[in-house]
């Protein structure tokens, strides 16, 4: 039985928390604190590539400014807005289902992978047109017509932060894919949703690793 979107029948398999727990409570919160605990290793590990990108930066400021003309801001740009839209819906699915509107919930978690897929897609277009015109690291650069001779290092930070980065998308979509199966087959409910709210740390983390990216990868010069 459900009146619009608020659905009242309860999940079909009700979850029981674990033994080594007090309650549920203290299920969620030690979930939590694990969660951001993996988060903090995340951020160290893109925190000591920033580090190698500024070191080196303030070593060749206008081989940066050069590597960045090579990037289209544009397509950086739209990539930024679709995470941001994405980290909205994923929000909002959450929200939906501690308020315990599941339709409402799905379509939120649909939407947040297509903007993944979005995502992907558009970094696939800028890739290809980077592997088309040479414009690839270290050994592997075979543009002509540049000035700086270092521009390989420059494109050796790209791919390198931008594949991880890319790389963690991918993980991100599966887990929301994953979160998604059970919330349709009605794992989740207002008393449990510790793996949704997991997975949206997650995804939010990547979001905002890619808010620093966009300025420092397509906007330096």
């Amino acid at each position: 039985m459900s009146t619009g979107n608020h659905s009242v029948t309860p999940a079909k398999h009700e979850h029981h928390f674990a033994h080594h727990f007090k309650d549920a409570w203290h299920e969620f919160v030690s979930s939590k604190e694990g969660i951001w605990l993996f988060m903090v290793t995340e951020i160290l590990m893109f925190g000591g590539l920033f580090v190698g990108y500024l070191i080196y930066h303030a070593m060749y400021p206008e081989m940066f400014a050069e590597g960045a003309s090579h990037l289209n801001w544009q397509m950086g740009a739209t990539n930024t807005i679709v995470l941001l839209i994405s980290s909205w819906t994923m929000a909002l699915s959450i929200h939906s289902i501690q308020v315990n509107k599941r339709n409402q919930a799905t379509i939120c978690l649909i939407v947040t992978i297509l903007c993944g897929l979005m995502f992907m897609f558009i970094k696939y277009l800028e890739y290809s047109s980077k592997i088309e015109h040479g414009l690839l690291p270290g050994r592997f650069f075979h543009a002509h017509d540049i000035v700086h001779h270092n521009l390989p290092l420059y494109f050796g930070f790209y791919f390198c932060m931008t594949g991880l980065h890319g790389t963690h998308v991918l993980i991100g979509m599966g887990l929301i894919t994953w979160v998604l199966i059970r919330h349709l087959r009605g794992d989740f409910n207002p008393q449990y949703f510790t793996p949704v709210e997991g997975v949206g740390l997650f995804w939010h983390i990547v979001d905002l690793i890619w808010i620093f990216l966009f300025p420092l990868l397509y906007l330096v010069g």
